[in-house]
């Protein structure tokens, strides 16, 4: 959301954690558990409002301050009542979870999409008048699933875009197998971890192994695990920029997690809990890192058009800003 704002700053940019727009939503944060691990509060709203402070950002958390003209949302699972009746965008912001029982019986009764208990029915709600997605295969994923494919653009993903920037690192390490890890735990899903670790051991037949833990994790539980089920000298890092690790390693072994799509833009052999055919089908394009501005490039279209939301979308002719795709073929 910052760098897409950086192509608006003509606007008044204002910035808020995703917030429960219900009382229901409400009396789960502060008298339940269930909330804990989520973006909705803890690490991870303190981590978003300690970035928007730090980078001089306007922060009107719940929305209130202004009668807003346009919202850019990250999710459609929680989209305030507020926010209805106003020019609304969504953007993907990384793998969506595979859809479960749960997820098809949330969608098929009406209940509210975040009762899933996951991200599996994220941008495919169809409230939103224009949907911004990671790629072709995203867009026919999401069509499938409930959103009219006349409101998604293909703009590619901010964060997710240019991946050869990461080949030029100064990480220590190199040549190793790494495991990045999921908090499946922490959000109430069942994993067998041990398993999973045996099963990375075994993958990497005796080369390094690099563990990358998941920042919602209980560092001290899943560092104890690794240490008791892995070769001496296995390395484990729970903070460091995680693309650097990616770039550098000669496999790549993920539960569900977004950064496989770092090691299949890199040319990497990777391991996923999806069906990586799937995943490399669903990969986000590269761009050379002009989604935001792509994605900018439609609020600033939407926000100046008078007529109605049909009629933008039969109108608008988005022609993204670079369609780059890098000629990697690393080990």
């Amino acid at each position: 959301m910052h760098q897409i704002s950086k192509y608006l700053d003509d606007y008044d940019c204002w910035f808020s954690q995703l917030f429960p727009d219900n009382p229901f939503l409400k009396i789960i944060i502060k008298h339940t558990p269930l909330a804990k691990g989520t973006v909705l509060t803890g690490q991870f709203k303190e981590r978003s409002e300690n970035y928007l402070i730090q980078h001089g950002l306007q922060i009107d958390y719940g929305g209130d301050r202004y009668n807003y003209d346009l919202v850019v949302n990250c999710t459609d699972m929680i989209v305030a009542e507020k926010f209805r009746k106003t020019k609304t965008i969504w953007v993907q912001e990384g793998m969506i979870d595979k859809r479960t029982l749960i997820s098809s019986i949330v969608k098929a009764t009406g209940l509210p999409p975040y009762c899933s208990g996951d991200t599996s029915l994220n941008g495919s709600t169809n409230v939103c008048d224009i949907y911004c997605a990671a790629s072709e295969g995203y867009k026919s994923y999401l069509a499938k699933h409930g959103t009219n494919a006349k409101k998604i653009f293909i703009t590619g993903i901010p964060n997710y875009d240019n991946h050869v920037e990461f080949l030029g690192n100064d990480f220590p390490h190199h040549g190793y197998v790494m495991v990045a890890t999921s908090d499946m735990r922490e959000t109430y899903r069942f994993e067998n971890r041990i398993e999973f670790i045996k099963q990375a051991v075994k993958i990497a037949a005796g080369r390094q192994l690099l563990f990358k833990l998941h920042p919602n994790e209980r560092v001290n539980r899943a560092v104890a695990e690794i240490r008791k089920h892995t070769p001496v000298g296995t390395l484990v890092y729970h903070t460091g920029n995680t693309n650097h690790m990616i770039a550098n390693c000669c496999e790549l072994i993920t539960q569900y997690s977004t950064v496989v799509y770092t090691g299949i833009a890199l040319g990497k052999k990777v391991h996923s809990y999806f069906d990586v055919n799937e995943l490399k089908r669903l990969a986000p394009v590269q761009n050379g890192g002009t989604s935001a501005k792509n994605i900018a490039r439609i609020c600033r279209s939407y926000l100046n058009f008078t007529g109605t939301k049909d009629e933008f979308l039969s109108s608008f002719n988005f022609q993204p800003e670079s369609t780059l795709q890098p000629e990697v073929q690393y080990a």
